[in-house]
C-alpha cells in the first residue's frame, strides 16, 4: 500500500492499492494521480458510494454503475487522468475504507457491464431520485456544445418507481406528489421529501448573491455580470417540467420589467440556495405568498430527491435489494431501460496485435451467451475457456448470433480467449450475462 501523508479519506489515513505518480501540471505543481486497475479501483468506491447496509445485491448494481462510469465517464476529468476522487467524478477514499461485503460485490460482478446498442452506457446515478427518475436530456447540457435540452440517451428515460404514477409534468401532479409522500423505492432516505422557506429579503439576497455566477454557466438569459443589480423580485414561474418534475426552466421576475430565464437542473439548484447550501433537487414545487398589494412576501418549496435524479437511484436500489429481494441485474435494468449485462464488447481483426482477446468475468450460475457480429462470415471461432480449448462453428448466413455457454463455464471466475481464424474483415462480440427469466 501506498500512503500520502497528511491525507485522510473517509475519516482514514489514505492508503492506495497500485502506484502513485507525480506528473507535471501546466502551473508549475504537480498531480498525484493513482494508477491502479478497475477492479482494485472499484473496492475504495463503492463502499463510499454506497452503504454496505444496503445489502449485496444493491453493492452488485453499484459495482456495475461504478464499472461503467470509470471506463466511460461522461467527461475525462484531465488528460492526465481519468478520473477524480471526489464527486465530481465518484467518490474513491482508497484501501484503507474498503469493506468486506462490498469487495465481495465487486467480485461477483468482475468484468460486467450494462451495454445499449453494443456501447458502454453512461452509468449515471444518484442519491435519491425522489420517486420519479427523470430523462438524461432534461438534466444534462450536451458537454462539448452546451445544447440543453441534450440529446436523448434512449437508456436513460425518466422512469417512476411505481408504473401507476402519472406524469409529473404539469405544475398540478408536481405539487401533488411533492407535497405528499406516495409509496416508493426511496422512502427510507432523508431526503425523499423535504421543505425549504425564504422570505422576500433572504430570497432576493440568495439569488443576487448567486446570479451572475450561474449566469457564468450560460443558462441565465439575458446574462448577469458580477455587479449587476437585477432587481426586487416580484414573481417566480416553473416554465417548463420533465416527466418526473424536474424543472428544466423556469423564470424569475423583477420590479423593473426584467424577466431572467433559468435553465438546467443543477443551475437551479445552485440559484436557490438556502442558507448556504444549494436545493437538494430541482425536483421542486413553489408555494408563493403575496401581501394584500401583490407583493411577494415569501416562498416555501416542497421538494423530493438529492442529486440529478437521473438513472439508478441508489437508495431506490437499496430498498429494491431489501425490500423487494430483487437482484442487481432487476435492479439495473429497473433504472436504465433496454440495457443488457455482459463484457466490454471486443473486435478480432486479422491484425497480429488484435487477433486474440482475453475476457474475464464472473459468473455465480453459469449461465452467460457469447453475442456475435459475424458482418465479415467468419466461419470458425476458437476459444480457450478455463484452460479448455473448444472450436465453435459459426454461421455465415446470420449476422448476429447467440451461442450458450453455460455447459462450458464454471461458477466464479471463468477466463476466455478468443483467437480468429478467418484471414480478413473483423468479429465483433461481447459475452452477455443470462438474466433471470433466460
Amino acid at each position: 500500500m501506498f500512503g500520502i501523508k497528511n491525507l485522510k479519506r473517509g475519516g482514514k489515513d489514505a492508503l492506495y492499492r497500485g502506484c502513485i505518480e507525480l506528473v507535471t501540471a501546466k502551473n508549475g505543481g504537480f498531480h498525484i494521480v493513482n494508477t491502479l486497475g478497475v477492479e482494485d479501483y472499484l473496492k475504495g468506491v463503492v463502499p463510499n458510494e454506497m452503504p454496505v447496509t444496503f445489502g449485496l445485491e444493491a453493492l452488485k448494481a453499484q459495482s456495475v454503475a461504478a464499472r461503467n462510469y470509470v471506463l466511460s465517464p461522461r467527461v475525462k476529468a484531465n488528460p492526465n487522468y481519468d478520473v477524480v476522487d471526489s464527486v465530481a467524478s465518484q467518490v474513491y477514499y482508497g484501501a484503507n475504507t474498503e469493506k468486506d461485503l462490498s469487495n465481495k460485490a465487486i467480485k461477483e460482478t468482475q468484468g460486467i457491464v450494462a451495454l445499449y446498442d453494443w456501447n458502454l452506457i453512461l452509468a449515471q446515478y444518484s442519491s435519491t431520485a425522489g420517486g420519479y427518475t427523470e430523462s438524461y436530456h432534461n438534466a444534462f447540457s450536451d458537454n462539448v456544445t452546451k445544447k440543453f435540452p441534450s440529446d436523448i440517451k434512449p437508456y436513460l428515460m425518466a422512469r417512476p418507481d411505481y408504473p401507476e404514477t402519472p406524469l409529473l409534468n404539469s405544475e398540478e401532479a408536481a405539487y401533488k406528489f411533492y407535497t405528499s409522500k406516495p409509496a416508493s423505492f426511496d422512502v427510507n432516505s432523508s431526503y425523499y421529501r423535504w421543505q425549504k422557506e425564504w422570505t422576500q429579503v433572504e430570497l432576493q439576497k440568495e439569488i443576487q448573491d448567486h446570479i451572475a455566477a450561474q449566469s457564468a454557466t450560460g443558462f441565465v438569459k439575458p446574462a448577469v455580470n458580477r455587479g449587476t443589480v437585477i432587481g426586487k423580485i416580484t414573481d417566480i414561474k416553473v416554465l417548463e417540467r420533465g416527466n418526473s418534475g424536474k424543472i428544466i426552466a423556469l423564470v424569475i421576475k423583477t420590479a423593473n420589467n426584467n424577466s431572467y430565464r433559468v435553465e438546467k437542473e443543477l443551475v437551479i439548484r445552485r440559484l436557490f440556495t438556502n442558507q448556504g447550501k444549494a436545493l437538494p433537487s430541482a425536483n421542486v414545487v413553489f408555494d408563493i405568498t403575496y401581501d394584500k398589494n401583490g407583493n411577494l412576501q415569501s416562498v416555501r418549496a416542497f421538494g423530493g430527491g438529492y442529486g440529478h435524479g437521473v438513472g439508478m437511484s441508489q437508495f431506490g436500489a437499496g430498498f429494491m435489494a431489501t425490500n423487494l429481494k430483487k437482484k442487481y441485474d432487476e435492479i439495473l435494468k429497473h433504472y436504465y431501460s433496454g440495457i443488457s449485462l455482459g463484457t466490454v464488447p471486443f473486435i478480432l481483426s486479422s491484425h497480429p496485435e488484435q487477433n486474440i482477446v482475453v475476457q474475464t468475468f464472473y459468473t455465480k450460475d453459469k449461465k452467460a451467451n457469447l453475442i456475435l457480429d459475424n458482418k465479415y462470415k467468419v466461419k470458425t471461432l476458437d476459444i480457450n475457456i478455463n484452460g479448455e480449448e473448444f472450436t465453435f462453428p459459426l454461421e455465415t448466413t446470420q449476422r448476429y448470433q447467440k451461442i450458450k455457454l453455460d455447459n462450458f463455464l464454471k461458477p466464479g471466475q471463468n477466463i476466455l480467449r478468443f483467437t480468429y481464424v478467418k484471414k480478413d474483415g473483423a468479429l465483433r462480440g461481447y459475452i452477455e450475462m443470462a438474466g433471470n427469466d433466460d
